[in-house]
């Protein structure tokens, strides 16, 4: 046996391992690092005061429906509903980002997840139930007749040999249907309430029919408009609800947790200055 060529061979043999281990660690730590970045890349979570990661959630509305929800000066959007929202994520350690879609589009972007849930003075109804999951009401409110000063309307049935004007898809849209037909031409679908109410100064309507809410900021805004509201004993309350793509359970736990401890203490009547049944 030829000792020295073997101890050449060893250190050859020791010398190729040595390099091996060093290629082999300088790749490990640069995939380490390629898969720390790509882990943060999307995420929806955004870093809080005390170092921790907080949800955010994309919050559509349909930001012309003041008092509940609007466009300020300042292009902010503002209005009771939005206020509620904030107060439901500061309570339970969530980030919201509000996005106006407009009221038609608000609903398809729920359900294909392009916003995570809605705010928009949205109705509960047996029908909107089917397609979508709603929080516990948060907001009561009630059907208004609004009429030139003028005007004969004194009740809910006189309005039907008259123009209406609704904003489309609305629960006044289908109370209005209920009385004047589904297709009847009597009927001005407007794409927001604003407009609807537009239809009637321009003489085109005779009455818009909208939750009390906005009409009575709309009353309250215009003081010279010379317009009057007419209640009927025949509206139901409705009620406002947050609404949620159906089946995200997860979501709609934490929203209502956060209606319920608005509710106990006292904030969200507060907020909204109705007391909720």
């Amino acid at each position: 046996m030829n000792f020295k060529a073997l101890s050449k061979s060893f250190l050859a043999f020791l010398l190729l391992t040595f390099a091996a281990l060093v290629l082999v660690a300088c790749g490990g730590s640069s995939d380490e690092g390629e898969t720390s970045d790509s882990s943060n890349e999307g995420a929806e979570t955004e870093q809080s005061g005390d170092g921790g990661e907080k949800a955010k959630y994309v919050v559509g509305t349909d930001a012309a429906y003041a008092p509940m929800e609007y466009i300020d000066e300042s292009g902010e959007i503002v209005g009771i509903d939005i206020d509620v929202v904030n107060a439901i994520a500061e309570e339970m350690g969530f980030e919201v980002e509000f996005q106006n879609t407009g009221w038609d589009p608000l609903f398809p972007a729920v359900k294909n997840g392009e916003v995570d849930f809605a705010v928009s003075s949205i109705t509960i109804t047996e029908e909107r139930k089917k397609e979508y999951d709603f929080t516990e009401p948060y907001y009561v409110a009630k059907q208004l007749i609004l009429v030139p000063e003028d005007s004969d309307v004194e009740k809910f049935e006189d309005l039907k040999d008259k123009r209406v004007a609704v904003q489309i898809s609305t629960t006044g849209h289908e109370v209005v249907k209920g009385l004047l037909g589904e297709t009847s031409e009597q009927i001005l679908a407007a794409d927001t309430l604003p407009v609807a109410i537009g239809e009637m100064i321009n003489g085109n309507a005779e009455a818009v029919v909208a939750d009390n809410a906005p009409v009575l900021e709309y009353m309250k805004s215009n003081p010279d408009v010379k317009f009057k509201t007419v209640e009927d004993d025949s509206f139901e309350k409705e009620y406002y609800g947050i609404m949620v793509k159906k089946g995200n359970t997860e979501l709609l736990e934490l929203l209502n947790e956060g209606i319920k401890r608005l509710k106990e203490s006292g904030k969200l009547q507060e907020i909204t200055g109705v007391e909720v049944d």
